[in-house]
Order: C-alpha cells, then sequence, then structure tokens
C-alpha cells in the first residue's frame, strides 16, 4: 500500500509545482506531486482544455482514495490544484513539468514559454519520452536549468521515471531531480541525453521486432505477448503495452529512432496502416486488441 506523505518531509521537493499539459501524462503527473504534498498548477490551452484536465485528475485521485492507497481526502487534496490557462499561474514554482505531445517544435515552444513566467532559481523538465533534451535545452536561456523527467504511463502507478541530462544540465539540478523522484516514491534512473534515452530505445525495439512477428503471421498477438509474460515475467507484453502507450506514439518514436539510429527502428508497414486506421491503441478503443 502507497500512503501520501507530505511533500516537506522530503528535502528538496519544491512546495509549488506547475505542469504545462493535462493530457493522460500530465494529468499523472500532477497526481503524483499532489498526493506528495505540493501544491499543483497544470496549464492547458483553453478553457474546456483545463477542465478536462481537472477532471481527470480528480478522477485518479478519487480512484486511489477508493484503493487505500493515498491518505489524505479529495477534497483537501483538490485544494493545492489549480487548472488553468494562463502559464503566469506557474509563478513561484520550483519546478514546471513540460508534459505537452511529442513533437519537438511544440515542445521548443512550450518550455520557452515556461522560462518567461518563471523565477530565475526555478527548473525545468521536459517529460520527453525520445527527444534529444540537449537540443530542447538550446531553445533557452538558462539551459543549465532543463533535465527530462521521463514519467510512465500511467503515473500514478508507476516506480520508474528516468532523469534524463544533458552535457549543460547543472550538477545541483542533477542531484534534485533524484530527490523529487524518490519523494514521489519512485525510483530514479540517470540515463544521458541519448536518443530513445534507455526505456523507449529498449522498449520499441522489442515492440517492433513483435509488430514485424505478427506482421509475418508467426504467432498471434496474443501469443507473442504471452511469451514476454510468462516466459520473461514482463508485466504487460509488447503488442499490450504499445496499445497503453498508443501506436501513434509509439510510431512517432520509431520515426524518431529510425533517422537517428538506423534501419533497426524502421517502422513496421502494419503499425503504419493501423495509425493510419485511427487504431491507436486503448485510447481508441482498438489496437493490437479489441476495448470495446
Amino acid at each position: 500500500m502507497t500512503i501520501s506523505t507530505p511533500a516537506t518531509e522530503t528535502p528538496g521537493m519544491p512546495a509549488k509545482v506547475g505542469v504545462l499539459g493535462g493530457g493522460r501524462m500530465g494529468a499523472g503527473i500532477a497526481h503524483a506531486f499532489l498526493v506528495s504534498g505540493a501544491h499543483v498548477t497544470v496549464v492547458e490551452r483553453d478553457a474546456d482544455s483545463a477542465a478536462a484536465a481537472r477532471d481527470r485528475v480528480t478522477g485518479t485521485l478519487s480512484k486511489a482514495i477508493e484503493k487505500a492507497a493515498v491518505s489524505e481526502d479529495l477534497e483537501s487534496l483538490l485544494r493545492r490544484f489549480t487548472a488553468s490557462t494562463d502559464a503566469a499561474d506557474f509563478g513561484g514554482s520550483g519546478l514546471v513539468v513540460e508534459a505537452v505531445p511529442e513533437d519537438f517544435t511544440l515542445k521548443q515552444a512550450a518550455l520557452r514559454t515556461v522560462e518567461r513566467t518563471i523565477g530565475a532559481d526555478a527548473w525545468i523538465a521536459t517529460n520527453t519520452s525520445s527527444l534529444s533534451v540537449s537540443r530542447l535545452a538550446d531553445s533557452l536561456g538558462s539551459p543549465e536549468r532543463l533535465c527530462g523527467l521521463h514519467f510512465f504511463n500511467p503515473v500514478p502507478a508507476s516506480t520508474l521515471v528516468e532523469v534524463v541530462l544533458g552535457p549543460r544540465s547543472s550538477p545541483e539540478l542533477a542531484e534534485a531531480a533524484g530527490n523529487w523522484v524518490r519523494g514521489l516514491g519512485k525510483t530514479p534512473i540517470v540515463v544521458r541525453d541519448a536518443p530513445g534515452f534507455a526505456s523507449s530505445r529498449l522498449g520499441v525495439a522489442l515492440a517492433l521486432e513483435a509488430m514485424r512477428m505478427l506482421e509475418e503471421g508467426v504467432a498471434s498477438a496474443q501469443d507473442i505477448d504471452a511469451a514476454m509474460e510468462l516466459g520473461y515475467r514482463h508485466a504487460s507484453g509488447p503488442l499490450r503495452t504499445t496499445d497503453i502507450v498508443g501506436l501513434d506514439v509509439r510510431l512517432g518514436i520509431a520515426e524518431y529512432l529510425h533517422e537517428t539510429l538506423g534501419e533497426r527502428f524502421a517502422p513496421p508497414q502494419i503499425l503504419r496502416d493501423m495509425v493510419a486506421r485511427g487504431e491507436l491503441g486503448r485510447k481508441s478503443g482498438r489496437g493490437f486488441y479489441s476495448y470495446s
């Protein structure tokens, strides 16, 4: 059982945290910091998106409370939560985590917005799962205060966070990031900024090979997944995991890794075809499995 504890018990945990982007990942990141005691502000592009982000966070908190995974009551948690459309509300934050979709240009613009609205002593993190943290840092006036914090979906239940350090990430940031992750009750691994980092590079390589096997008729999706779940004790097989992550997300990462690391990451045609048909996994109701 995981019990929430006040952020003040964790040295270095920011009292106020901002999250730019309130989709599934952003809402999950907000949830994690809220149950650790922080005040959290999520900023979205418009009022409808902000309301949807608030609903997501409220929903995941309610489920965690029902399962006794969080000891604090919902009303108290929500008193520390704000969903906004104005990045100026990040003022006073010790950390802002960017969690917009995995598009380099979009993330660059988002990070510039964050830097304009926070204090000089605040840290910035990007939740990218594969893009170069160093190149993203190039768009900032103070690149030394950016690191990658690669959370995993679903954030509240996951226990791993990749801390991605570029060549200009400050040593103080590296130490602080590890403390934040441990303060969330998760385990940090520290990786050098490289395409796909550690987890995405390995996870995508396995998933693409599983897709090629399915495409070639080697075995069914269920049996390919069972091979990894039962034979290698993976909690979820590579195709089911792809459904959870999103086929469109996996395709974007594979295309980036193909461009940077070569042919072994070329996306199989089955993945391109499924994305073109709108079969994006659990979020669309159909991927390698049906979720109707």
